[in-house]
């Protein structure tokens, strides 16, 4: 009887080990599910989920203390997680040592060892092969870590912020040469970075961490253009956010009523929100007439231009008098800046590539007409009953 008991549940485990292998598509390289972390007490992951294709580069991103670096070194097995698990190719590798997990790890650190001729040839190195590590640069230090990694044949690859220790023009390039070099092969891979730029160049999907929680999941494009969090918004990139209230198919920002049929459906009348949008959605006209591809916004006044190299940023500040509130009410909107005439008004960031910049002259004091080309509207749970007592957050 005992012997049948036992053989039952062998069973049972064979059956549920064999649930656990085919989980995960088979395009699916690794997994992390419901992963959380706590380091003395402190919470530093919390239910960290997310999958990586065949091939596929994701790049997590978030500031100092996210919890990034703590999320790779749990796939590498250098920690364990408190709660969840991680799948390799279909294999729950959550409690096997890091040696047996098949996954190449590159720190910044590089730890240089000698290299191998056919992968110096594969990073472009033939001719350095015979140099000390020390008598290389950072990026051709870069390229024989990444050589020395490939040497194990990693089923996944792990980026711990990887450019770092380099010089901003041979970051850019390199990262450019490990973009191609990863295309060339297909080893699935982790990034982590708090650059926004190299997130989005990088990678062919983002995960933007914040404070141990996962706050967004998707392609570059996704996430900047279409934020679902105030903090996605505003970290990845400038961005504006203007706090309005949603009326009838369109959205209130003081005397504004900007036409939002379909951002506003999954919200009701009268709750309050953000409109987030990016300086370069920003369109301006100093005759009144917006293309027909944007919505009016408001007028403003041009009060600072600054050339940037390839764009012209320009800061505005909109015409949007305070709404009128409900007696013994605070008011909807005041905003004063810190200007020598302590004007009210709401401010924005708006910029305008080279050959338009060049095209059409605009000068500090013009008026003209602001109109979007693209927003996201997100709830804006800081406030009660639709009030708004500050019109405008400008992040960069």
């Amino acid at each position: 009887m005992i012997a049948k008991m036992s053989r039952a549940s062998d069973d049972q485990h064979d059956s549920s080990s064999a649930a656990l292998v085919h989980e995960t598509p088979p395009n699916i390289a690794a997994s992390v599910k419901g992963i959380s972390k706590s380091f003395k007490k402190t919470r530093v992951l919390e239910d960290v989920s997310f999958d990586v294709a065949e091939g596929e580069s994701l790049v997590l991103l978030g500031p100092s203390g996210s919890g990034k670096t703590t999320v790779l070194r749990i796939i590498a097995g250098l920690e364990q997680p408190y709660t969840g698990r991680v799948i390799l190719h279909g294999k729950d590798v959550t409690d096997l040592p890091a040696r047996e997990r098949g996954v190449g790890v590159i720190f910044q650190s590089y730890a240089l060892f000698p290299r191998i001729n056919k992968l110096l040839k594969l990073v472009q190195l033939e001719e350095h092969r015979k140099k000390y590590p020390w008598q290389l640069s950072g990026g051709q230090q870069q390229r024989v870590a990444i050589a020395r990694t490939l040497a194990y044949k990693p089923q996944v690859l792990l980026f711990d912020e990887p450019f770092g220790a380099l010089d901003a023009q041979t970051r850019v390039h390199l990262r450019r040469e490990i973009r191609a070099l990863l295309r060339q092969v297909k080893v699935p891979s982790v990034f982590i970075t708090h650059d926004q730029e190299e997130a989005l160049e990088l990678g062919d999907r983002i995960a933007v961490l914040n404070n141990g929680h996962l706050e967004q999941i998707g392609t570059p494009d996704e996430v900047y253009n279409h934020p679902q969090t105030e903090f996605v918004a505003t970290f990845l990139g400038a961005a504006n956010l203007l706090l309005g209230v949603v009326t009838l198919g369109s959205i209130e920002i003081g005397t504004a009523r900007v036409p939002a049929t379909e951002e506003t459906r999954k919200f009701r009348g009268g709750q309050s929100v953000k409109v987030v949008f990016r300086p370069e959605d920003v369109t301006l006209s100093k005759d009144a007439k917006l293309p027909g591809n944007c919505r009016r916004l408001a007028n403003g006044i041009i009060e600072e231009i600054n050339f940037v190299g390839a764009y012209e940023r320009l800061n505005i500040r909109l015409d949007l008098t305070q709404r009128q509130p409900a007696q013994d009410q605070p008011p909807l909107y005041e905003v004063t800046i810190n200007t020598p005439e302590r004007m009210t008004g709401i401010p924005i960031i708006a910029t305008r590539p080279k050959p338009e910049a060049s095209a059409s002259k605009f000068n500090v004091g013009d008026r003209v007409a602001v109109g979007l080309t693209a927003f996201s509207v997100l709830p804006n749970y800081t406030l009660v009953g639709g009030r708004v007592n500050r019109a405008l957050e400008i992040n960069r």
